[in-house]
């Protein structure tokens, strides 16, 4: 066992081990440093990653001079201590308690829910035999979770669970009640675990050391053929994660201590697999039959057989191709379109995009960046000559203050935000700003949930309380910016008296949370697309950037600038190009000598004009510019805005390839289907949220003729005249490094070796750069520009029709358009119903009961839904996630766009609300 590196630069102390000279670090218990020497003692209650509480005493020690044992896993050793781990006296008590313990089990045997029960490892490595104590009266098992399996009769109270729940999640959801005999773990007050407040992290069933909390679905039981380490697939947090696999068929999941996660998951990462063994998943590639019209209704996969018929690939990729290839060569290059995907690997993401531009001909290439961070890209760009987030999530830990903004990380960055939790506990300061009150609100000092559009007010007075303080940092401003005498001139109109009645917060709060952030030690900003899904979300992002600008509160540990990514590698995928004005590297393509780069790289002639974004693609194919599209992995009738316009746009389409897992709902519009490869069943690499290139390895097999998207993406190219000929995903990536001076001193064996590298990390060896912006910024100037903002109100405001202000986002067990989440029977059990979050006072004057039906309205749609009374949700908005098809949020959201990033103000429209309705039927 290593040490635990927290302890590697502390002095040493030296003492005897069972008559053998060793040493431990300072802060290093007995058990820690026995570990490291080798030396087994038995525990139970202690785990790595765990407080130590000492509770089972399976792990005490004799202590010379001392009259009683002492629990190694508690006690720290000192200089010249004699410790005896294998006395007559510590073993005998040791087995005495894994005795006693093991008296508690069911049937005092071994434990009936798990195979790796390390309460069955040390009793039989210990040579315990059969207890000689009478057994206790056993609790029932409570299988009202559809996750989790609790069975307290193979409990042994070691509070493990409660440790991993209540301090690394900090979900408070375990308890350790009632005394003696009566004592138990519970849940909330007592609850079946599937009533209380439980969000199904699996924390618990991670630390369990008896079985007692397990998987649901008796998986523990089951030997695994083989693990499996990878990441995960859903949000940019990126964490590493290990597969048990049996049968072709993944059983369970396990964290892995990488630098994003160390051991934790979320409830999607633990339980939200096992949507790729769903039966509807996409198995021989379609085409639709001759005479059947599209229509605008999405496709029920019951329907599918009357609209598609099965194919050969061979059929199928002609199909695809030459009706693509038809389109080019008769009305144009920039009549066809790509959408890439954010869920794919860095290899697919760059050859898809190498596909449109040499393939097509054009830029005409987007993913889902454009719906998610596209305005704070444009913005760092614009600001700082880069895109990237300029400290890592795990730098909270070295924060005096963070500010959280227009984000949820309960819900969309579970694990991210229980290192911010955890830093709240520690001390640091968490300034929540958000027009609804999330649940992180329960850790902050200030919560500052000013009125939905008014982010650039609210940022600027707190700007101008700092210069009006003199609290800037003139030296870092003279040094490392430019652009500060306008930025100076621009703030003078945002006193907080005047933006106070605009933001709805009181200008006291403004002056103490502008004091708080430029005088700390570290400040960090952390925002979500709350701030970026708006007409205004470039301002709003420039003024995040101007803040840390003026106070010097950047290129330092616990400092910085971070837009949390929304999807797993949504950052990778803008970094290697899937977006239509910049190549790989955010390289402009209008730029001759980018262009000039590429074209020898490629071997072929450029588009010299940036393309067609998202929102953009669905116009041109209403006004007659776009005619043919190849969508691999994305989801527009779900995921864009002003649904009914864009869905008719798809179906306006005379040729739609369409690459994907499932019958998405855009799948429905598809004139060819073609079955691809899920994240389990790939490897690549992938890009965290943090800047970290991670290994994704193939876990399982595609099921039935499916197959990887790297082949399908290769075979439509050669179809359309590329001489492609790549093996594999390292042959992409070593083509990636030639393109991108970030990445081009990774390898492919260091990745495979290390799983996790940072970048920038030019030259081959280079550790990588956790924290950028140290000295200076990748501008013309070296400097940093302030950029001022004023302030403008969304596109849509409420009124007497409409009096409504309608918000959307994600919810916790479910993901994007729910193409994947919606198909997992576990995540869709825990929550498999479309809701609007609306305050109860708000669903009072509406005359809805909470789980009644409400209808939401705008002036481009309307949708049904149950009603949900929050208290965390402002008067007068209501919430809704966009997963759900049968009760679209996008059916109403504005695709009124942001001038600079071109994203669509999700975040903000008008619409009315009134009791009734029903939900449409729901389709997969």
């Amino acid at each position: 066992m290593a040490a635990n590196p927290e302890f590697m630069n502390q002095p040493q102390i030296g003492f005897k081990l069972d008559g053998e000279d060793v040493f431990a670090f300072e802060g290093e218990t007995i058990l820690q440093a026995a570990k490291r020497h080798g030396k087994e003692i038995p525990h139970l209650c202690y785990s790595d990653n765990l407080r130590p509480d000492g509770n089972c005493r399976a792990c005490v020690v004799e202590i010379e001079g001392e009259r009683v044992l002492a629990p190694s896993c508690c006690r720290k050793p000192s200089e010249g201590m004699n410790i005896k781990a294998e006395s007559e006296r510590a073993v005998r008590s040791q087995k005495m308690v894994l005795e006693l313990l093991k008296s508690d089990m069911p049937k005092q045997s071994q434990s009936p829910y798990t195979l790796k029960s390390e309460l069955d490892f040390w009793a039989e490595k210990m040579e315990v035999g059969a207890p000689r104590f009478k057994g206790r009266s056993q609790p029932q098992a409570d299988l009202s979770h559809p996750a989790i399996s609790v069975n307290l009769d193979a409990c042994i109270q070691c509070t493990r669970c409660l440790r991993a729940c209540r301090e690394e999640q900090m979900n408070d959801v375990i308890g350790y009640a009632n005394r003696g005999s009566h004592s138990e773990i519970v849940f909330d007050i007592a609850d079946p675990m599937g009533a209380s407040s439980c969000v199904a992290c699996g924390e618990c069933v991670q630390a369990c050391p008896t079985g007692a909390l397990m998987p649901a679905g008796n998986v523990g039981l089951q030997v695994a053929d083989k693990t499996v380490d990878s990441t995960c697939p859903y949000c940019g947090v990126g964490c590493l994660i290990k597969y048990h696999v049996k049968d072709d068929k993944i059983l369970y999941t396990e964290g892995r201590d990488g630098y994003t996660n160390h051991f934790r998951l979320c409830v999607k990462g633990r339980y939200g697999f096992n949507y790729i063994h769903n039966p509807l998943r996409l198995t021989k590639p379609l085409i639709r039959r001759e005479g059947v019209p599209k229509s605008t209704e999405l496709l029920d996969p019951n329907d599918l057989d009357k609209e598609f018929r099965e194919a050969t690939w061979e059929e199928a990729l002609d199909f695809a191709a030459n009706g693509l290839k038809k389109i080019r060569d008769e009305k144009g290059k920039k009549a066809l379109a790509g959408l890439g995907s954010a869920k794919g690997s860095n290899e697919e993401a760059y050859l898809f995009q190498k596909l449109v531009r040499t393939g097509f001909g054009s830029n005409n290439i987007d993913h889902c960046t454009r719906l998610c961070h596209a305005s704070s890209v444009v913005a760092l760009l614009e600001c700082l000559g880069s895109g990237a987030v300029s400290n890592p999530v795990s730098d909270v830990a070295q924060a005096e203050v963070i500010i959280i903004i227009g984000s949820n990380p309960t819900v969309n960055h579970p694990v991210g935000a229980t290192f911010m939790k955890n830093a709240a506990k520690r001390g640091t300061k968490i300034i929540l700003m958000d027009p609804n009150r999330t649940p992180i609100a329960k850790y902050a000092s200030h919560v500052l949930q000013f009125r939905p559009d008014t982010d650039v007010a609210l940022l600027n007075g707190i700007m101008h309380t700092i210069l009006a303080e003199n609290l800037q940092n003139d030296a870092y401003i003279k040094q490392y910016t430019e652009g500060f005498d306008q930025m100076r001139t621009h703030l003078r109109n945002y006193s907080p008296e005047k933006v106070a009645p605009v933001c709805g917060i009181d200008a006291e709060t403004i002056k103490e949370v502008a004091r708080l952030y430029a005088t700390s030690k570290g400040s960090m900003i952390l925002w979500g697309m709350g701030v970026s899904q708006h007409i205004h979300g470039t301002d709003n992002a420039r003024c995040l950037i101007a803040l840390a600008l003026m106070t010097g509160q950047i290129g330092r540990p616990g400092t910085g600038l971070h837009p949390l990514r929304g999807q797993n590698n949504v950052q990778g995928a803008s970094d290697v190009g899937l977006i239509p004005m910049v190549y790989p590297d955010y390289e402009p393509v209008e730029d001759p000598k980018f262009r000039a780069k590429y074209e020898k790289l490629w071997n072929t002639e450029l588009d010299p004009k940036r393309g067609l974004t998202t929102v953009e693609m669905i116009h041109a194919i209403l006004d007659g510019e776009v005619f043919g599209m190849y969508i691999e992995g994305e989801n527009p009738a779900m995921s864009d805005p002003n649904q009914n316009h864009a869905r008719k746009a798809l179906a306006s389409l005379e040729h739609l390839v369409v690459q994907d897992i499932f019958l998405t709902e855009t799948a429905g519009f598809a004139d060819v289907i073609l079955p691809a490869s899920a994240f389990y069943e790939k490897t690549g690499t992938f890009s965290n949220t943090d800047r970290r290139v991670q290994m994704g390895r193939q876990a399982v097999n595609p099921p039935g003729e499916a197959k990887q998207d790297l082949w399908i993406i290769q075979e439509i190219a050669k179809r359309l005249g590329c001489d492609w000929n790549y093996q594999g995903p390292e042959d992409v990536f070593n083509e990636m490094r030639q393109a991108m001076t970030s990445i081009a001193g990774m390898t492919w064996e260091r990745l495979d070796q290390e799983d996790s590298l940072t970048y920038p990390l030019e030259n081959v060896g280079d550790p990588g750069q956790p924290v950028i912006f140290t000295d200076g910024f990748p501008t013309a100037t070296g400097r940093g520009r302030f950029v001022p903002a004023d302030f403008i109100h969304a596109d849509e405001l409420p009124d007497n029709e409409y009096p409504l202000i309608f918000i959307t986002g994600r919810q916790l067990e479910h993901w994007h358009t729910g193409s994947m989440t919606r198909h997992s029977a576990t995540l869709d059990s825990i929550e498999p119903d479309p809701v609007v979050s609306v305050h109860p006072l708000d669903l009072e004057k509406l005359g809805v009961e909470p789980g009644g039906f409400i209808t939401v309205e705008s002036r481009r749609g309307k949708l049904s839904a149950y009603a949900r009374a929050e208290l965390g949700i402002q008067q007068g908005t209501v919430f809704m996630a966009f997963c759900y098809n049968e009760a679209s949020s996008n059916l109403v959201t504005n695709d009124a766009l942001d001038p600079a990033a071109k994203i669509p103000e999700f975040k903000f429209c008008a619409v009315k609300a009134y009791a009734g309705g029903t939900p449409n039927k729901r389709i997969n």
